[in-house]
């Protein structure tokens, strides 16, 4: 069964009709779904969201915080008692504690319930009273949202792709070269099985740390519990049409169809499916700085990503009987603090760029989207630098790898995007007009204001296209 069948096929069941529209009518939900891939950024996004919506001093672009229409916004018991909790409590110690530092990355699916108690609006808002609306939010790696594209393809679809993208990229020789002395018709063994797997999941973990997007399987890169299951334990390989029962080849094939059955679609069926909001995270300062093949790599990503995702408007009935679609859907570039301000705006215009494809299937579908730059927890300040008589916007702040201050000018980003797209599409190894630096900095020490959430740019703004309509 394809994605698109799948996709068409998911009715979200209910406990009983009655509940479910008692909850739509008195106590709304939206379930906010939050991805990215690798080091986009997820967690912090999230600790900062909810500190922030919890403590609303800096939410002014948040139209119901400016009001003061949200009287309180609370953590309960989030719905689904079989998801891990998301650990707010230990990720926010992390980044506010006297020695801050960036809390562990998302490694696997969870969630957290905050209800938000809010003032009406409008005409008769003074014959009612507060209303409850509970945003649930689900944190979730990219690299398993990418998975779903494997539905559409068969074993020998995947090879072919996979063999033939990865042919001359040096992280994958090691794998190639094992691949090759492979005889797909030969009877199977276990043990060459588990070199293979191996060394191809060693190359997805040294493809996506040199800055590679399009590293699927997702779970050959957080495994969990899978770690060392059969279904785990396949490979792309150059495949014969004549491989008999119980080869190589059969036996891979089967392992990949298992994987889809048993890992990618019980994912969509019991978390992806549910998703009324979406926020895609991007890294896109550490596609520019690896160069054109990241970023049209990392386009690629975002149009797939996309592809996973069945946009559209959900209907009063269609909430209460069939199930939902996803309405809105914000892809944001993260780490805006790593540029002054004078560059937020080419960073914007490059996001919107990179994502236009997916942003315009999604539009067509009925789904709203939008595009932006933003940190969700400020780590840097600004300032200007004379450098041969010229002032340079800089950032300043507490390097990663050494814990020493510095100042950084990351190098000027084009204010027209096709100048860093053109380049990625027609292949080009390198920038022309420049090189972009990218910088890891530590989160810096905090002394909060009461009433102040963590320090943010933008993130209120994010806040208010994703559920300023709900408040």
């Amino acid at each position: 069964m394809g994605l698109s069948s799948l996709a068409d096929g998911v009715l979200r069941s209910v406990e009983g009709a009655g509940a479910s529209l008692s909850e739509s009518l008195f106590e709304p939900s939206i379930r906010l779904g939050v991805t990215g891939l690798a080091r986009a950024g997820k967690t912090v996004f999230i600790t900062s969201l909810v500190a922030n919506l919890m403590n609303r001093g800096r939410m002014v672009q948040l139209a119901a915080a400016r009001e003061g229409r949200i009287d309180t916004a609370f953590l309960q018991p989030q719905p689904d008692d079989t998801v891990p909790r998301f650990d707010y409590e230990n990720h926010l110690a992390a980044l506010t504690g006297p020695r801050p530092f960036w809390p562990d990355s998302t490694r696997a699916v969870s969630e957290l319930r905050l209800s938000l108690k809010v003032q009406p609006n409008g005409l008769l808002s003074g014959l009612q009273g507060p209303r409850t609306l509970h945003l649930d939010i689900v944190d979730y790696p990219g690299e398993w949202l990418l998975d779903l594209a494997l539905l559409d393809k068969t074993y020998a679809q995947w090879c072919d792709e996979v063999l033939t993208r990865i042919r001359g990229r040096s992280q994958a020789q090691a794998f190639l070269d094992l691949a090759q002395k492979v005889d797909a018709t030969a009877p199977h063994d276990e043990p060459r099985a588990q070199d293979l797997a191996a060394a191809f999941a060693a190359y997805l973990q040294a493809a996506r740390g040199d800055g590679y997007y399009d590293c699927t399987p997702g779970r050959f890169l957080l495994p969990g519990d899978l770690a060392g299951s059969p279904v785990l334990t396949f490979a792309p390989i150059p495949l014969s049409a004549s491989a008999p029962r119980r080869s190589l080849h059969r036996e891979m094939e089967r392992r990949f169809e298992a994987y889809k059955s048993k890992v990618v679609k019980p994912f969509f069926r019991d978390h992806f499916a549910r998703i009324d909001r979406q926020v895609v995270l991007v890294d896109a300062l550490s596609a520019i700085h690896s160069g054109p093949r990241a970023v049209e790599d990392l386009r690629h990503a975002m149009t797939d990503i996309l592809a996973a995702f069945r946009p559209g408007r959900n209907g009063f009935l269609r909430q209460v009987l069939r199930g939902k679609r996803v309405e809105k859907i914000l892809f944001a570039a993260t780490k805006a603090d790593h540029l002054h301000h004078q560059q937020h705006p080419q960073l914007t215009a490059i996001i919107e760029a990179l994502t236009r494809d997916a942003r315009d299937r999604a539009r067509f579908a009925g789904a709203e989207t939008a595009a932006l730059s933003l940190a969700a927890l400020r780590a840097t300040t600004e300032e200007m630098r004379s450098h041969s008589g010229t002032d340079l916007p800089c950032v300043r702040g507490t390097l990663l790898n050494n814990g020493k201050p510095a100042a950084f000018y990351p190098g000027a980003l084009p204010a027209d995007p096709s100048h860093l797209l053109t380049p990625a599409r027609q292949g080009a190894a390198s920038w022309l007009d420049g090189e972009y630096q990218a910088m890891a900095f530590a989160p810096a020490p905090l002394t909060l204001r009461p009433g102040d959430g963590p320090p943010h740019i933008r993130l209120d703004r994010a806040a208010e296209f994703l559920i300023g309509d709900r408040l």
